[in-house]
């Protein structure tokens, strides 16, 4: 059976080695693991008709909100988020989850303490979607920051809002953009670091740099830091779990 992931640029993607060490360790020799490289999310029709041995897709940037008029079911909570980030075809259906909230809960759940009860969210696609989701089950209250001229939601900041007040009152900071990672490195977001204390938590959605500029900058302010290679491989585990291996 096949697997696969589908998104913009791939060739530095984490899935692809991931499930073929999996598939070697586990003597799986009736898989296999393909990246699908889409110029534009509505080529994805032909890849699964192209694939009819296809059992499951992995979604990445920037198609996980993209991709759901293209599928057949969604799961109650891809549903409410509105962000899918994995596809599992069944008697000739395809169903959308969303394993970036698991991932992401699983992962951060030991690191939080009482006073991360608020979360800056910087980034406002797929992604950032599923991290409020998670926050609101851990009972975490957020808001977004953004750079665009609208505010989706009375819940979001701009950028050059942000203030020491507010970096007082938001001690969970998580980045749910691709800025600093691989192989731009030497970017990050346009936030006031000097703001930024040993009583925060800064979580960056990004494993490749192991240490984007973000998490740098935090550390080098006292606090504590997270990179999401941990939530890649949960969410890929709960995808694995899902496709029915």
């Amino acid at each position: 059976m096949k697997l696969g992931l589908i998104g913009k640029s791939l060739s530095h993607s984490f899935s692809k080695k991931y499930f073929e060490e999996k598939f070697e360790k586990e003597k799986r020799k009736d898989f296999s693991f393909t990246n699908f490289e889409l110029s534009d999310i509505s080529e994805f029709e032909s890849i699964v008709k192209q694939n009819p041995d296809l059992k499951g897709l992995s979604v990445t940037v920037p198609y996980k909100e993209q991709i759901i008029p293209f599928i057949n079911e969604l799961s109650p909570e891809a549903k409410e988020i509105g962000a899918v980030n994995c596809i599992n075809f069944v008697n000739g259906k395809s169903v959308g989850y969303n394993t970036d909230v698991y991932g992401f809960k699983t992962s951060i759940k030991p690191f939080l303490e009482p006073k991360h009860n608020r979360a800056l969210i910087f980034g406002t696609g797929g992604s950032s979607k599923a991290i409020a989701y998670a926050l609101k089950q851990i009972g975490v209250d957020y808001f977004f920051v953004t750079s665009r001229e609208y505010k989706k939601t009375p819940n979001t900041f701009f950028y050059y809002e942000l203030s020491p007040i507010i970096f007082s009152q938001f001690l969970l900071l998580v980045n749910c953009t691709p800025v600093g990672m691989f192989p731009e490195t030497s970017e990050t977001l346009a936030i006031p670091f000097s703001y930024v204390t040993g009583n925060h938590l800064a979580y960056d959605l990004i494993y490749n740099p192991a240490e984007t500029v973000f998490l740098e900058n935090c550390k080098g302010k006292g606090a504590q830091i997270i990179n999401g290679l941990s939530m890649l491989q949960l969410q890929a585990e709960k995808a694995w779990e899902i496709w029915g291996h």
